[in-house]
């Protein structure tokens, strides 16, 4: 079997996309903070999967070396690593402000978990990915990386420089997929904590989540995509 490990999988399009992918035959690592939600997680997620799939809960903090350490530990466990999914993402504020008001602490928690970490995760993944004959590398992305929208520009920086990065790795190791994925708006706990004044309805997360199975299915060159433009392409 395949394997996948998804940050920040607790919830929301984490949670979505391991569902997904274990009722596909995806052996899973999954990360979040929250012991106790995650571990419900992977039951519920388990209970998608094909016979044998295995998901394996780890709690922790992306930011912390040893965590990360522990996941790709565990994805070699299972017998390898062929997908990387950074997923796990800090706003920076909650709920999101201005520029003037941003907390410059704030910036630095959403650069270290959306930016610095995710890198952090990649290097210590590389062996595993190198070695698969389909190693891919998925960067959670937000069209606040190429957007001015008011309000999310410390957000919105980190997403770009985690974009960056993402084209720069594809440079680098051209045996690997590398795409950064921008999902579109979705309902979510990360949202609701940005703009919790925005009672605009929006689709939850598992609808785009055919958009990410469909990259891994057709394989195409790394780059930067966008769920919805995905699901618009139809079947091939």
């Amino acid at each position: 079997m395949p394997v996948a490990i998804i940050t920040g999988a607790s919830k929301g399009l984490g949670r979505a996309l391991a569902a997904g992918l274990a009722a596909r035959g995806w052996d899973l690592v999954l990360d979040a903070r929250t012991g106790t939600v995650l571990e419900e997680t992977a039951r519920a997620v388990g209970k998608r999967g094909t016979a044998g799939t295995r998901v394996v809960p780890l709690a922790g903090d992306v930011t912390d070396a040893a965590h990360r350490a522990a996941l790709v530990a565990a994805a070699a466990g299972l017998g390898g690593l062929d997908l990387l999914v950074s997923n796990a993402s800090a706003l920076g504020a909650e709920p999101l402000v201005r520029l003037e008001a941003l907390p410059e602490a704030g910036l630095r928690a959403a650069l270290e978990t959306n930016v610095v970490a995710a890198l952090g995760l990649v290097r210590e993944a590389l062996p595993l990915l190198r070695a698969s004959a389909a190693g891919t590398v998925i960067a959670v992305s937000s069209d606040a990386a190429a957007e001015p929208y008011e309000t999310w520009g410390g957000y919105g920086a980190s997403k770009a420089a985690l974009d960056h990065l993402a084209a720069v790795l594809a440079v680098e190791e051209p045996e690997l997929r590398v795409w950064a994925v921008d999902p579109g708006d979705m309902a979510t706990d990360l949202y609701a904590a940005a703009v919790p004044d925005d009672a605009e309805p929006r689709p939850g997360p598992e609808s785009v989540v055919p958009g990410f199975l469909r990259l891994l299915e057709r394989r195409p060159p790394s780059g930067r995509y966008t769920a919805p433009a995905l699901l618009d392409e139809g079947p091939r």
